[in-house]
């Protein structure tokens, strides 16, 4: 039950207690993640010069982000969910350490890198679930929608500023580079100390076995086409599509642009993802979601063709940025679906099977584009992972019927757990 029903409705978002530092926690985070992936792709690449080894860049996040993330969601679902956040922040700060001491050794090895970065996507696999969470918990229900919005927005401050950010730094050394993601985080800590939680629900105890808890949100998911076909189409989608593991290949040896330029285009895609989350903010998606969202992956599937024809920096600027847009509606549509129809102690869980779809979409999508590009030749990979992704449209049209005629997302009632086995644990935690 909420801790404090007397909010107006009629208030505006960003007024209520703690979603602003919420939000500003959220981008110093966002900055320093970024400002880290493009400084470690250009360090891998630059000391093997193969496009294979940013394929293990995103594999060895990804890895122990499929062992941890189900029982990471149970623990999200179980324990204090600000505490937790404060944790695997705290873990990942602790890679930007190591990171700092490994660029002053200057190894001509990746390997020591995929090793910070295991730990990095070991911290990661609780940061997800626990994010997408918590927000439900600072602001009521009723403001959730416009929060989602314009939490998706300003985050992409940080997706556009942190890899321009980070490229220029790197002109001075990734140790200063790194020092600056240890700071983000460092400010992150500070300015989540001040959110107060005020809507946490009262957690019931159950005899479920461990299993039965990790694996609820998988049932769940299951049991909800809508949203099945939702992640499931973006998981493939990114999964052949994405080309963000290809960007350093593409700024070398095709737009022949240095750090900097890499930092342009992958900041691009941000910028569209930005530009279209403001727009959402206002005229949010109201009918016909299901059509808008096939629509905008496979304009996101055209776009990242586009780019991969594409010679001039220019072009390939605005095909990612257009891109960035497309996938933005789907974030909105996947995102708005599971908070408002998920009950808020099972959102970890359910969040958790998200950001699994999710990670498999990102960094197991780097790992596929990195083989791909080592096999046939970069263009010829992106072209066939753009092809693909929109004979996935066309396939998930057919197959999720219920999703092409899915209509109002401002509909959507959020739906009580079944708790046979639930009994009342006595104080909330």
């Amino acid at each position: 039950m909420p801790a404090d029903a007397s909010a107006s409705p009629d208030s505006p978002v960003y007024r209520q207690p703690g979603f602003a530092p919420f939000l500003a926690s959220r981008l110093c985070a966002v900055f320093a993640m970024q400002i880290q992936a493009i400084v470690v792709a250009w360090q891998v690449y630059d000391i093997t010069h193969d496009p294979l080894t940013l394929g293990y860049v995103g594999l060895a996040q990804f890895l122990p982000m499929v062992v941890l993330l189900l029982p990471a969601g149970d623990v999200v679902d179980r324990f204090d969910r600000k505490r937790i956040l404060q944790l695997s922040w705290a873990a990942q700060a602790l890679c930007s350490v190591m990171l700092i001491l490994l660029s002053l050794k200057q190894p001509d090895s990746p390997v020591p890198f995929y090793a910070v970065l295991v730990l990095f996507g070991a911290a990661r696999a609780f940061t997800g679930p626990t994010l997408q969470s918590l927000l439900p918990q600072i602001v009521p229900r009723d403001q959730l929608g416009k929060a989602i919005a314009v939490n998706s927005s300003i985050m992409k401050i940080g997706v556009i500023g942190g890899p321009m950010l980070g490229g220029l730094l790197y002109a001075f050394g990734p140790t200063l580079t790194y020092s600056v993601n240890l700071g983000c985080f460092v400010v992150a800590q500070l300015a989540l100390a001040g959110v107060p939680v005020r809507y946490a629900f009262e957690r019931i105890k159950t005899t479920d076995t461990a299993w039965q808890r990790f694996t609820a949100g998988i049932h769940y998911i299951r049991n909800k086409p809508v949203i099945l076909g939702v992640i499931s189409l973006d998981l493939f989608a990114v999964l052949f599509g994405g080309i963000v593991a290809l960007l350093p290949v593409y700024a070398h040896e095709i737009l022949h642009v240095g750090p900097e330029g890499l930092g342009a285009l992958r900041s691009s895609i941000a910028i569209g993802a930005f530009l279209m989350g403001l727009y959402l903010g206002v005229r949010a998606i109201k009918r016909h979601a299901g059509m808008i969202m096939f629509a905008a992956v496979a304009v996101f599937g055209i776009a990242n063709l586009v780019f991969a024809l594409s010679h001039s920096f220019w072009l390939s600027f605005g095909a990612l940025l257009i891109a960035g847009a497309a996938d933005m509606i789907s974030v909105y549509v996947r995102l708005t679906l599971l908070q408002l129809a998920t009950p808020d102690e099972m959102r970890g869980r359910v969040n958790a099977v998200n950001m699994l779809f999710i990670g498999a979409s990102n960094e197991l999508g780097e790992f596929e584009s990195g083989v791909t590009a080592s096999w046939f030749g970069t263009v010829p990979a992106a072209v066939t992972g753009s092809v693909g992704t929109l004979a996935i449209v066309g396939l998930w049209m057919w197959s999720f019927p219920v999703l092409r005629r899915a209509d109002r997302l401002d509909g959507v009632e959020e739906e009580p757990l079944e708790a046979p086995r639930a009994e009342p644990a006595g104080k909330s935690m």
